[in-house]
Formats: C-alpha cells, structure tokens, sequence
C-alpha cells in the first residue's frame, strides 16, 4: 500500500476501525480522457479544504472510526491483475468484518470489489449513480472496460439486482439489452425511495461515478455527459440511502488533469465525506 498522506479525518487504527479506506489508481481502459488514477492522492490533499462535520446529517467524521489504508499498488495497462489485486484486498477487509469504501481509478475498478462482496454476501444488490449504462458485452473488443463494467457486474449478481441512476448515455443495443434484466431510471433519480425501500434488509453495495454530475458542475471527469444532475441532486440521492445494509461502496472517475481550479476534487471529497457518515 502506498500513501502520502490520509483523507480527513480517516486516521483511526486498523484495528478499531469499522470503515476502511483504499484507492485503486487505475485508468488503463479509459475510452477518452485518462486521468482518474491521480486522483486518489489529489483527494486527500483536497480533502484539507472541508470541514470534518456536516451540517447536513449534524455528524462527523471524528464520530466515526475510519482507517485509511492508502492506495493499492496496481499494474497499469493489465485490468485483470488489477481486478484481482482489489479483489483480494476488498475480500480481506469483508473478512475483517469491516466496510471497504474504494476511491478510484475508471470505473472498471468496482468490478473488483463487487466480486468480494458477492463472494461474502449472497444475494447482493448494486445501487449505481451514474451518467453511462456501462453494460456493453464488450468495447473495442475487450471485455474489460469502464464501458463493460456493469456488464460483467450484472453477470456476478444477475437479473434485478443492479439498480441504476442517472443514466442518460449508452448504445441502442446495451440500453435495450438492459430493459430485460436491470433497473434503470434514466437522467436523473426518480424512484430512488422505491428501491431503497424494496432493498431493505438486503446486502447492497453501492457505487458512484461522479459523471453522473454536470458537466458545467464537474468537469474533472474522463467521460463528461451534459445534462447531469446538480450536486444538491445527488447529495439528496446519497442521504436518501440512509438505513441501507451498504456493505461496501465506492467513489469513481474523477480526473484530476481537467481540474485546473480543484473545484471538482473538492466535490468529489465532499460527497465522500457524506458516504463515509452514513454508511462507514
């Protein structure tokens, strides 16, 4: 594991923690704009600008016991040994009897953590805010892609187990292949009560691709997708999962070269923070 420095608040032992924190640098299937690897490290450093408490559920994260474990050492250019490292590493922190909350990296990352989760908890559901369907058979050939993810995710957990939002970018063959065997709700986060509460009492694992934001709100992004939600949009989203049974989640996609003022880090620490408080 390799870090320079932890996410705020994120300073508690291994031992006494309930939450543990990684990044999966890895960008290496990323279809337009490589980047997202950097920001792991870039979010901890950004992470300084935000106060530990929010106002919006009156916690903080000195109220909770996080260990952040730094970022996993990953081969770039290789997905597979990649997937297979997070795997191990999220399959150790479940064993541990702890939550794994993953920074990324492309969104190819979740790939690997999902299987940790499926392996540990049968009839695991994944809850997933995003801008792209992902669920591509295969992109230029390669089955592992950020463009598959969901793809290969659905093939660990099956037919309506995978829940989306926010969708409002896919081929016409990928978005028609998911109307028999996912939920979708596109371009933003209409019925999302609804599947909280139809998941109650289930494992779920969720994950986030902050594309699933503006564009003109979060630039710093591999794949922008106009016509995104506002972060208050998704920031009502994330509370709205409270009193889920998250045993893992994740946070993808930010790219920190299109960031040249730091705004979208900073966004992307905050919705972390908020993920962290409720579900670490």
């Amino acid at each position: 594991m390799n870090s320079a420095c932890t996410f705020m608040g994120c300073e508690s032992g291994h031992s006494e923690a309930g939450t543990v924190l990684f990044g999966a640098p890895f960008d290496s299937t990323s279809s337009y704009r490589a980047g997202s690897r950097f920001a792991c490290g870039v979010m901890r450093s950004a992470s300084y600008a935000l106060e530990t408490y929010s106002p919006y559920q009156d916690r903080d994260l000195g109220d909770i016991a996080v260990f952040d474990a730094g970022d996993l050492e990953l081969s770039p250019g290789n997905a597979k040994k990649a997937l297979d490292a997070i795997h191990r590493f999220t399959g150790k922190v479940l064993y541990d009897g702890k939550v794994p909350c993953m920074i990324g990296g492309e969104h190819l990352v979740t790939l690997g953590a999902v299987r940790a989760a499926a392996e540990r908890f049968p009839g695991l559901a994944v809850l997933h805010f995003d801008a792209h369907a992902d669920l591509r058979d295969d992109y230029l050939g390669e089955r592992l892609s950020h463009a598959t993810v969901m793809r290969r995710v659905w093939e660990l957990v099956g037919d309506g187990r995978l829940h989306q939002f926010g969708v409002r970018s896919g081929c016409r063959e990928e978005l028609r292949w998911g109307e028999g065997h996912i939920e979708t709700h596109r371009y933003g986060f209409s019925g999302l009560e609804a599947t909280v509460e139809r998941l109650s009492g289930t494992p779920v694992y969720l994950t986030v691709d902050l594309d699933v934001l503006d564009p003109s709100v979060f630039p710093g992004t591999g794949t922008p997708e106009p016509g995104g939600v506002s972060f208050a949009e998704l920031l009502d989203a994330v509370l709205a999962t409270v009193g889920l049974d998250v045993v893992g989640f994740d946070l993808c996609e930010l790219s920190p070269p299109y960031d040249p003022g730091g705004n979208s880090a900073v966004t992307a620490c905050k919705v972390l923070r908020e993920l962290l408080l409720l579900h670490g």
